[in-house]
Parts: C-alpha cells; sequence; structure tokens
C-alpha cells in the first residue's frame, strides 16, 4: 500500500500541472480575443465614431469635420493601420496560446509573450510622454490594460506548467 501513495501524488500533481496549463492557455487567448476586439473597437470609431481613438473624442477642441479634410483621411488611414495590427497581434496571440501553449509547446508561449510585449512596449509609454492632446484614459487605455492582467496571470499560470514538461 505504501507504494501506491507516491503514484497518486504524482498524479494529483500531473492534473494539477495539466489544469494550470489549461487555465493559463485560455486566459492568454482570451486576452488575445480582447485585443481583438479593441482593434475592432477602434476601426469601427474611425468610420462611425468620433474618427478617432476610444477615450478621445477632439483633438484640441476640434472634431474630425473641423481638420483639414487631408489630415482628417491621414489620420483614419493612420487608425485603420493601427487597428489592423492590434486586430492581427490579437490574432496571432489567441491562436498561439490556444493551439501551441494548452500542448505545451515553450516556443509558442514565448512567441504570444514577444508579439504582445513588442506591441505593448511600443505603444503604450508614448500615451504618457505629453499632453498633446486629451484622452479619456480609462477608456482610451482601460481595456488595453485590463487584457494586458489578464495575460499576465494566463502567462504565470502556463509557466508553471511549462517549467515542469
Amino acid at each position: 500500500m505504501a507504494t501506491d501513495q507516491p503514484v497518486a501524488d504524482e498524479r494529483g500533481e500531473q492534473v494539477q500541472i495539466e489544469s494550470q496549463v489549461r487555465n493559463g492557455a485560455v486566459l492568454m487567448a482570451l486576452a488575445g480575443i480582447a485585443f481583438v476586439g479593441y482593434g475592432v473597437v477602434f476601426l469601427v470609431l474611425n468610420f462611425v465614431g468620433s474618427g478617432f481613438e476610444l477615450g478621445v473624442s477632439t483633438l484640441g477642441g476640434m472634431t474630425a469635420a473641423d481638420l483639414d479634410p487631408t489630415v482628417a483621411y491621414y489620420i483614419s488611414h493612420l487608425h485603420v493601420a493601427t487597428a489592423a495590427f492590434i486586430i492581427s497581434t490579437g490574432i496571432a496571440v489567441a491562436a498561439l496560446s490556444w493551439y501551441g501553449v494548452r500542448q505545451r509547446l515553450t516556443w509558442a508561449w514565448a512567441t504570444a509573450i514577444v508579439s504582445a510585449v513588442v506591441g505593448l512596449a511600443l505603444a503604450l509609454p508614448m500615451h504618457w510622454t505629453a499632453d498633446a492632446f486629451s484622452h479619456d484614459w480609462v477608456t482610451h487605455l482601460g481595456p488595453i490594460y485590463l487584457a494586458t492582467i489578464v495575460f499576465l496571470v494566463g502567462v504565470v499560470l502556463s509557466y508553471r506548467g511549462l517549467e515542469v514538461s
């Protein structure tokens, strides 16, 4: 009987590890889907909203309609391109997490992290460097910060399971 205990403990530990990998991967994938959602909102607001980003209603008191049409079109062009990259990064993060991390593929876990971190590390600091335009940081950055927190919890949970394999 005493020899059965270590096997039972090992099985219980294996179930816990699998649960951590699965739950971490699901959280990472959900964050990727949230990134996609944020990008879609960004895109929709460009065409049917204020013409600016989420949480930005005017630029120095000027609406998109008040701007020179060429400048307004250029801003729209940049918003569409930015939304496209946010959406594509979200798709990559979700797919890598759902299909790769759940299979305990360390390269998929690392690639999901790098793709999310590069985008966030390049985009977020600009929001705090100057007050060139006003934005409601809660609606502008809150959703992406929330998705990032969910992503990081998933990264930590799944890592615990990956490091054992």
